[in-house]
């Protein structure tokens, strides 16, 4: 589970137990946590949903973060759409 849950979270113990797992909590994970996370990701086949976005869409964006009119992360594509100074 990433996050955190709305509601309190409820486990079956016994299953933990005779399964022997382990459940852990971490409020920032280091470089290595992190590395754990993607490769488990990539692994898995686990992809994220994100909306690719040039950064003159930014504006707009974030008025659509105000409204609640987004169904995946923003993802800004700064180095394809920043003009050479």
């Amino acid at each position: 589970m990433v996050g955190l849950p709305e509601k309190p979270f409820e486990l079956p113990i016994t299953p933990l137990v005779l399964g022997r797992k382990i459940i852990a909590g971490s409020c920032i994970g280091g470089i290595k946590e992190t590395q754990e996370m993607i490769d488990f990701a990539a692994k898995h086949n686990i992809t994220s949903d994100i909306e690719v976005i040039p950064i003159d869409y930014l504006n707009t964006a974030m008025e659509r973060l105000l409204k609640a009119d987004v169904r995946y992360r923003f993802v800004i594509d700064v180095a394809n759409t920043l003009k050479a100074a």
